[in-house]
């Protein structure tokens, strides 16, 4: 697939991330996938091989820098190579790193920059495009104290199922913004692509926060349940 299974956690400066606004084209190119969903403030590494999507990152590279990730609905594996449907809402990437390799394959770097609804689909070129309407996340207060501590608590009790537990610290220091702790979060936990896409159609950063903390209670749950049967 296309996306680096190994990655961790990024371990960018991301408490300090300032990205200037970067203009975003009316009209993207679409990279869908069925496993897939980007959040703004976050780095997506990719690997580059269909035919389809080198011209695609040949593109976006002469032209406005950005490409909408969004996720394949249910039952794409019967039209994968034509244009399975995908859902409407997606996060535009722009284009940080672009690696050629020998026999014209790529490593790409995205940053997420902001949600977007995709308004009309064009089928002119051998992937697809799409004329997008950008939703940049509305100035909110942060998080209420009492909600982050809830959160990163509920998050400290499921990392202790997990074996990789140190390279998640990093989120628990206090001067990790809201914005960037849970869209990581919403990137990184091991959710379903749909639940990802419940998280990113959230109506704001709150919402997301409470959606997070829900789904990390019923993974919690869940594996306690597990451990139950044991």
């Amino acid at each position: 697939m296309h996306i680096d299974h190994n990655r961790e956690p990024s371990s960018r400066p991301l408490s300090s991330e300032k990205a200037e606004p970067f203009p975003i084209p009316e009209r993207l190119p679409v990279f869908p996938l069925p496993n897939v969903v980007f959040f703004p403030k976050t780095y997506l590494p990719l690997h580059i091989f269909e035919p389809r999507y080198r011209r695609m990152v040949a593109d976006a590279t002469a032209g406005g820098q950005c490409i909408a990730m969004a996720l394949l609905k249910e039952g794409w594996e019967t039209d994968y190579y034509g244009n399975p449907p995908i859902y409407p809402v997606a996060c535009v990437g722009r284009l940080v790193s672009v690696q050629p390799l020998p026999d014209g394959r790529s490593n790409i770097l995205l940053q997420g920059l902001e949600r977007c609804d995709i308004t009309e689909e064009h089928f002119d070129k051998p992937y697809r495009q799409a004329s997008v309407l950008t939703k940049p996340q509305a100035a909110e207060p942060e998080l209420d104290r009492a909600v982050r501590r809830r959160l990163v608590e509920a998050l400290a009790e499921y990392l202790q199922t997990r074996e990789d537990s140190t390279a998640w610290q990093g989120f628990f220091r206090d001067e990790v913004r809201d914005e960037v702790l849970i869209n990581t979060l919403s990137t990184y936990l091991d959710c379903t692509p749909l639940e990802k896409q419940f998280l990113l159609e959230a109506d704001g950063l709150h919402q997301r926060a409470r959606r997070l903390n829900d789904l990390i209670q019923f993974m919690l749950h869940d594996h306690h349940g597990a451990k139950g049967w044991e």
